[in-house]
């Protein structure tokens, strides 16, 4: 006779698990009035570099702190701290994305009473964070110049549940082969009401970087949550 073969699918639980434990993580948030945003990119897109251009244009609107996901090393949260904002590290140990049970143990470092606005550095990946909610309000990605103009074909789920869409270092646009009107129309086939934000996270305010127009949806985000500045 001939055996039967079972199948076990481990993704449902692991993602069930996940789910209830995202869903404490946002009552907690609430409960505090704090508002999360997930950042989500590739390696090297500028996640950092976003994160303290966030950081310089609302500290003195909004007390924040950062909880930075890297597989190995606290090179990230250093920076962040070096800004005096406080910085939670988490190591994966190889995992290629935050889970929930690691944000709600950085979480219980934080002092959330003191705080309005938490951004996770999610590992640099474009694949694995976009399956695992955190308990965050927003997911927000950025792609930068350098990685060409398919990856919203290439990845299509990060683009899709990404409430906005950051393309940073926007002033190598010239440099590199990337086009931006293959970029836009994918973009609006994908995720229509997504609003781009063309930036040079790096560059001055001033420079008409791009910086001020983020930081400003970010804030009505805030805002929408009725944290109050």
């Amino acid at each position: 006779m001939k055996e039967r073969v079972t199948k076990l699918d481990i993704n449902t639980p692991i993602l069930d698990l996940n789910d209830r434990l995202a869903a404490e993580n946002r009552a907690l948030c609430d409960e505090h009035g704090v508002f999360v945003l997930d950042l989500m990119a590739s390696p090297g897109a500028g996640k950092t570099s976003t994160i303290l251009a966030t950081i310089d244009m609302l500290r003195d609107r909004y007390r924040i702190a950062v909880i930075e996901g890297d597989i190995a090393s606290s090179v990230d949260a250093d920076k962040i701290k070096a800004h005096g904002i406080p910085a939670v590290q988490i190591n994966t140990g190889g995992a290629c994305h935050l889970e929930a049970a690691m944000v709600r143990r950085a979480l219980e470092t934080l002092d959330l009473a003191e705080l309005d606005l938490i951004i996770l550095e999610n590992v640099g990946n474009l694949v694995c964070p976009t399956e695992f909610d955190l308990g965050e309000d927003a997911k927000v990605m950025i792609l930068s110049i350098p990685e060409g103009d398919d990856k919203a074909l290439k990845y299509p789920h990060i683009f899709q549940i990404s409430e906005a869409i950051i393309l940073n270092k926007y002033d190598t646009i010239s440099v590199f082969d990337f086009d931006e009107g293959a970029f836009d129309e994918a973009i609006a086939r994908l995720n229509p009401k997504a609003p781009v934000f063309r930036m040079a996270a790096t560059k001055p305010v001033a420079q008409d970087s791009g910086i001020a127009a983020w930081t400003a949806w970010l804030e009505e985000r805030v805002k929408q949550k009725g944290i109050a500045q």
